[in-house]
């Protein structure tokens, strides 16, 4: 029995569902190269994996290491229920998609309190390290930088240094195709993703 209930219970959940995931329906919903008649191919981050349903595997093609069990669950969650949604061009705060009231809380503390701790009182390091993971400046706030997460959602991650009167501050944006494409579950895992990946650079 799994012990680390946070991470491992959701991860054997959907390792179980994902062996018996019908291939036809993957390719339906994220197009026909998800799928090569035996392992699954998707990139997170700029990172291709290749997941192998029955017995479960997971391997980066550039051959680093396992991803952690939250990175393996949201790819599992994206393979399971994901879709290719078109962007529309626009960009949505959390709080503006479905069900982004609801969980505004602790998406905060998980994701816009950590974002500006973390990075915006470090904004040299901060730049280095979102160039460095892949990130195009965006020209907002005092760095802002644009990610590709996964297929066709993109994410920006906005910082604000903050002064003697304001803390530091953080926003994500995120590409419209989110608010239909991605549960607001998935969302707070995103953003908590798109954080530890531009940190694992500095």
């Amino acid at each position: 029995m799994p012990e680390n209930h946070k991470e491992e219970v959701p991860f054997a959940h959907y390792a179980a569902l994902f062996a018996a995931l019908d291939p036809k329906d993957a390719r339906e919903r994220l197009g026909d190269s998800v799928w090569d008649g035996e392992k699954y191919y998707v990139n997170l981050l700029g990172r291709d994996y290749v997941l192998t349903p029955d017995p479960y595997a997971i391997e980066a093609v550039d051959g680093g290491g396992v991803p952690p069990l939250p990175v393996q669950t949201f790819l599992l969650r994206y393979l399971l229920e994901g879709r290719v949604l078109p962007w529309l061009g626009e960009w949505k705060t959390f709080r503006e998609m479905p069900w982004g009231e609801l969980y505004i809380q602790p998406y905060t503390g998980r994701v816009l309190t950590r974002a500006a701790y973390t990075f915006a009182t470090r904004l040299d390091a901060f730049r280095k390290a979102a160039e460095a993971a892949g990130g195009e400046k965006t020209g907002h706030g005092d760095a802002g930088y644009r990610f590709s997460l996964i297929g066709p959602y993109y994410m920006q991650l906005l910082l604000w240094a903050g002064d003697e009167e304001f803390p530091p501050s953080a926003q994500v944006l995120y590409s419209d195709n989110f608010a239909s494409g991605f549960a607001a579950e998935d969302r707070v895992v995103a953003g908590d993703l798109l954080i530890s990946h531009i940190k694992s650079f500095m």
